[in-house]
């Protein structure tokens, strides 16, 4: 399959602590880049897709090893300007049972952030693509960074491609009110809404009734609800929300639910699955991307959703942010493989 796909925001410099250490214990760091949109372009170009990345990052050696590690895996990296002083960074101390990951991020002033709308030509970036990809990261980078979503949201629905947002709210970056002063105006471009089980309510206003992610409880029923309000109130096309069932920091419950105007017109629940996680950042990522390669490749929604599903929990049983299994390994998963078995 070639498809053009594109997502716009920042790559940073993931710094983990090795194995379970905490940050006070540690000397020295893993290096790895990643971020929303950047995990998202991996993993499609990895699906066989011709994915485009379009950022901003510095001239200096840091900014030309962050272009690398996405060249790397088959994005291309065409849109991506040149310019700025900093790599956005993010210090990331993995968590084990009780004790939850942290991260500390160190991303202010970066290149993104302060890249005018003007920079890119999204007319070109569009020309010919199928799908636009972003997140609610970006946006709250500030009010630069809000202005080139929007171009590039106007842009990307000029040229007929499907536009798709996960609303990742970050409430490290913003507050609720400033995300859904400038979220809720965006919906009108967006055809398939992402999110979890927090999003709908800090980006957008909407509550999942009595569920309580701290508890590990999910009512099923109120996420259903959710995606039917989600639905009503913007018009989108499909909506997606992943369910996380925190049992601790090293084991989760994973599954999503899907609302499709084609054949899932009411909300549908995937098969879960109980992870031992590895590493969960980009989880979200991986889904999406997942949902993405298959909205654009299978003949139902719900086999986009089985897909998308398997392809996040293979990402969680792997280090750094970046989702590296192929569509036959996410296949095998969705189709009942997953014993962990050794493949000889």
């Amino acid at each position: 399959m070639s498809k053009k796909v594109v997502t716009f925001g920042e790559i940073m410099l993931r710094l983990s602590t090795p194995g379970f250490k905490r940050f006070v214990q540690s000397n020295n760091f893993d290096v790895n880049y990643g971020g929303g949109e950047a995990n998202v372009a991996v993993a499609l170009a990895n699906y066989g897709l011709e994915s485009y990345f379009v950022s901003k990052l510095p001239k200096h050696e840091i900014g030309q090893s962050a272009v690398n590690q996405v060249r790397n895996y088959g994005v291309h990296d065409d849109f991506i300007v040149r310019g700025g002083d900093r790599v956005g960074i993010y210090f990331l101390e993995s968590g084990a049972s009780q004790r939850a990951s942290k991260v500390v991020y160190d991303r202010a002033h970066s290149a993104v952030g302060q890249m005018t709308a003007d920079e890119v030509d999204w007319n070109a970036v569009f020309e010919g693509a199928s799908w636009f990809h972003w997140t609610g990261i970006t946006p709250a980078l500030g009010e630069t960074a809000r202005a080139s979503v929007r171009a590039a949201c106007e842009a990307a629905k000029a040229a007929g491609a499907t536009i798709s947002c996960d609303l990742n709210f970050r409430k490290k970056l913003w507050t609720e009110k400033e995300a859904q002063s400038f979220m809720q105006p965006l919906m009108e471009y967006v055809e398939v809404c992402i999110a979890n089980e927090e999003d709908a309510d800090k980006s957008l206003g909407l509550k999942a009734g009595k569920s309580d992610v701290e508890s590990a409880e999910l009512e099923e029923e109120s996420y259903f609800e959710v995606a039917k309000a989600l639905k009503k109130q913007y018009g989108f096309q499909t909506v997606a929300i992943t369910l996380r069932e925190s049992f601790s920091a090293s084991r989760n419950g994973w599954s999503a639910l899907l609302l499709d105007d084609r054949d899932c017109k009411t909300p549908v629940r995937s098969r879960r699955y109980d992870i031992q996680i590895v590493d969960r950042v980009g989880g979200g990522d991986s889904f999406a991307s997942g949902l993405i390669y298959g909205l654009l490749s299978k003949e139902n929604t719900r086999d986009a959703l089985e897909f998308a599903v398997a392809a996040s929990c293979l990402k969680q049983t792997i280090p750094g942010d970046f989702n590296l299994v192929s569509v036959d390994e996410v296949e095998k998963l969705a189709q009942g493989g997953g014993s962990g078995r050794v493949e000889r």
